[in-house]
């Protein structure tokens, strides 16, 4: 089972946060699966990725996914790039969860759809068996809220 965090985002959007938490993925170290629910939602993190100014590099791509440390995609499977942690964006959902050490479902809190469809997979995924954390963004940063 994975341990899933679940991510309201409050404060940004995930081209804002997801720079940030795969660094922290990055220095463990381990790679990371990005799973993206539209083409449009993967280019514009892609974009992001290439754009971040901190951290300055993220080494990525959507192509080639064994060469890549991030890599994202919009196909769900098994991690493509050997990824022990895996990021979902959009409200996209993976049938193999199970796959990775830790999940990162990053959802928008001002978007009361998301939030909805958060607590579902919230839900679903109690009844799954995973361990289950909600980070809240506040002022400071994230904050653990269960």
């Amino acid at each position: 089972m994975a341990e899933i965090g679940f991510y309201h985002l409050t404060r940004s959007t995930p081209e804002q946060a997801l720079p940030r938490l795969l660094s922290r993925v990055l220095a463990i170290p381990a790679r990371a699966q990005v799973l993206c629910a539209s083409e449009e939602r993967m280019k514009s993190l892609d974009d992001a990725l290439w754009l971040s100014a901190e951290p300055d590099w993220l080494p990525h791509g959507t192509r080639e996914p064994a060469d890549q440390p991030i890599f994202l995609t919009l196909q769900d499977g098994p991690p493509a790039n050997g990824a022990t942690h895996l990021f979902l964006t959009e409200g996209a959902q993976s049938a193999h969860l199970g796959d990775y050490v830790r999940a990162f479902d990053l959802f928008d809190g001002g978007d009361e759809n998301a939030v909805a469809a958060a607590r579902r997979r919230w839900k679903a995924a109690k009844e799954a068996g995973h361990t289950l954390a909600y980070w809240q963004q506040t002022q400071t940063g994230w904050e653990k809220k269960a």
